[in-house]
Parts: structure tokens; sequence; C-alpha cells
């Protein structure tokens, strides 16, 4: 089985170096080639795997958080769930860099009634970030038809596991044009450089939101173009003309020169602004699939070379990493890999990605519960 795992490993590389010498007037354009490493992560103890992966994000120590949602495994287990039959994941795990277990923390199966009496742990997990005091944000997209839970918050701890802090309250929300709670948000991302937390609040709500990171007061928000969010304006997805609001606000990413990349999932585009909300472009990806389903921009990561050259794109219509420039927003049509299936190097509902400080590209499947790293292996010759 290992054998079979290295062998396609090594086939999606030379797929990416045969694409790089074929014909065509890209054919001469050099970007990133990645080998799969089908032995990240190590398995983990006590019996864990995950349920759906909601989050991924390094620190800075290189260190990989997950955040997964235990709630939606239903294999068949023994009541309560043993080592040696399976045991869900805590919701919060850290790996260190060569894929070992570190710590597991978090989540409806983990914590005791009187911890989770003290906050609102999402109904769905969704996102993750570690600051550089090595707090631990996470946040959530759900809501509890029975119970009334919505989530409308996102949450802080301290690497282990401990409660810091609350910002939002559950069922609350007033709209996108309030600045004490969220509505459904995707992926907190951490800027060290002013100590702030970029959210991208975006389920329901339609905007960029930016907290202090200490005492997760509001600073400032954003919609699409810089403008100010509108709930009442239409989800449709056009191309011409554009979305005047986002649809989907599902990721973001900051590159080292202060450009916030978002990801405006169902329409199927990708935005860039300034650190202060200031519109600087766009750009949609796969035109030719068409305008219906969950979109084609689901995450956005950026390349580790110092200039950043590359975004990275997670693509969930045809279970792809499309490769964008990143001063054009032009996608690099050979550069892009990856198709549905389960294999090491396939995607089963490809829903996250990240890059490392090494330029490792890291994903995570939203249906089967799979983290796969993919080690970068230099530009196409």
């Amino acid at each position: 089985m290992k054998l079979g795992l290295r062998t396609y490993g090594a086939a999606l590389v030379l797929a990416s170096i045969w694409a790089a010498t074929g014909t065509g007037a890209t054919a001469q354009t050099r970007y990133p080639i990645f080998k799969v490493d089908p032995d990240w992560p190590k398995q983990m103890p006590h019996g864990y795997f995950f349920g759906q992966i909601a989050g991924l994000t390094e620190d800075s120590h290189g260190n990989i958080w997950v955040i997964s949602r235990p709630r939606s495994i239903v294999p068949q287990l023994d009541e309560p769930p043993q080592e040696e039959s399976g045991v869900p994941a805590p919701s919060v795990v850290e790996f260190d860099a060569s894929g070992k277990f570190l710590r597991g923390w978090g989540g409806p199966f983990m914590m005791s009634e009187a911890e989770r009496a003290k906050f609102d742990w999402p109904v769905q997990e969704h996102g993750i970030a570690v600051d550089a005091q090595d707090h631990v944000w996470i946040c959530g997209n759900g809501r509890d038809a029975k119970s009334g839970k919505n989530d409308n918050q996102c949450l802080k701890f301290t690497v282990d596991g401990q409660f810091l802090m609350q910002v939002g309250h559950s069922a609350q929300s007033k709209g996108s044009l309030d600045t004490d709670n969220l509505n459904h948000a995707a992926w907190p991302v951490y800027w060290a450089k002013t100590n702030e937390l970029f959210i991208a609040d975006g389920y329901v709500n339609r905007r960029v939101i930016v907290l202090d990171a200490d005492t997760g007061k509001f600073k400032r928000m954003w919609g699409a173009y810089g403008k100010t969010p509108d709930d009442s304006a239409s989800k449709e997805r056009t191309y011409d003309p554009p979305p005047a609001q986002f649809n989907l606000v599902h990721g973001l990413t900051i590159s080292k020169d202060g450009i916030v990349y978002v990801a405006d999932r169902n329409n199927n585009r990708v935005q860039a602004f300034t650190l202060d909300g200031k519109f600087l472009k766009e750009a949609f990806v796969a035109r030719e699939i068409p305008m219906k389903g969950f979109g084609t921009v689901n995450s956005v990561a950026l390349s580790g070379d110092e200039d950043q050259r590359f975004l990275y794109i997670c693509e969930g219509h045809q279970q792809k990493v499309r490769v964008l420039d990143r001063q054009t927003l032009q996608e690099i049509p050979q550069a892009a890999f990856g198709h549905v299936g389960t294999h090491a190097g396939m995607f089963l509902g490809l829903h996250i990605l990240i890059t490392d400080k090494h330029g490792n590209l890291f994903t995570g499947d939203g249906r089967d519960g799979r983290v796969e790293k993919f080690v970068f292996k230099g530009l196409s010759r």
C-alpha cells in the first residue's frame, strides 16, 4: 500500500512536469510543483480520527493546527467509543511539522458541561487561527433549530484549551452592520504587525471584520469593493455586471506586503484589499464552470517565496488546487492539480487550503475528514 501511495505522488509530480513542457502560449510559464506526502499526518493516539475538516493554520513555531467537526461522524462506534473501534478526535488538534500529534482539546465530546457553561461552543466548527501569544481562535457557522443556538461568536483559548474570551453571542446577530456580533463566521486570520484578527464573516453576514486580538474590540469592517455591506442585495451570481456585494466570504489570507485576499466563494471570485479595506482588484476563477453549487473559491493561500508570486485557490467543483499569478490574478492553467478520489493526492470535498512558511500546501476535505500535505518541490522547468 505504501508503495502505491508513493508511486501516485511521483506520478503527480511527473504530470505537472509534462504539462510544463507541453505546447501552447503558456507552456513556458514557470509554476510551483508539489508532491503529496502520504505519511503526513502520522496516526493519532487513542483511536482518534477526524470528522469534516473545518479549518487549518500554521502557528509561529511551524506547527499545524486542525479544527474538525466530531459531530459530523456517523460510523458504527461502541457506546461510549473505545480506542479499538475509533474515537472522534477533539475538535482542535495540533501537529508538529513532521505530522506528529502534539495535543487535542475542545468540542462537545471532550469538554465537560461545566467547562462549556462558560462559553458558547459552536454548533458547527469553522476556522482556526493562532496569534503571536499562542492564543487559539475558533469560529463557527452552525445553527441548532431545536435549541435556538446560532453561531454568532468566535472564541479565544490558551494553547491548552483554557477559555479566555468570547466575541459575540449566540443568536444575537443583527446583521452585517452589527459590530458586537458575528454571523456564521468562516475563517479568522491573525496579522501580527498590528495584532489584529481579520475574520471572514461570511456564511450569513457579507463582510470582512477586523478585531483587536487582545481585547476582541471592533476596529473596522468592509464589504465587496470596500463598500458598506448590504444584506438586502441579491445573491444572484453574475459576471457581467459583477455582484456588488459579497455572497459567501469563506476565507482570506494576508500577504507579507499587507494585501488582504478574500475568497468570495459563491461569487466564484477573489478580491484584493489593503489592510484598511481599500479595494485593489478582483478576479473570477474557473469561469467555464457553471455558476451553481458551492462556488469555485473556497479559500486562498500564498506561495512561500519572498515575493509570494503565486496565489493558490481551493476549488471545490472539480476538486482542484488552482494557481494564479499574484500580481495579475491571472490563472496559470497548467499549474492546477487534483481531482476527486480517495487515494493520496486526491480530494473528496476539498474545503480548506493553507501554506506553511516553507511553501508546502496543506488541504482539508469537508467530507471524509482527511488532511493532506503537499511538499513544495520547486518550480517547473
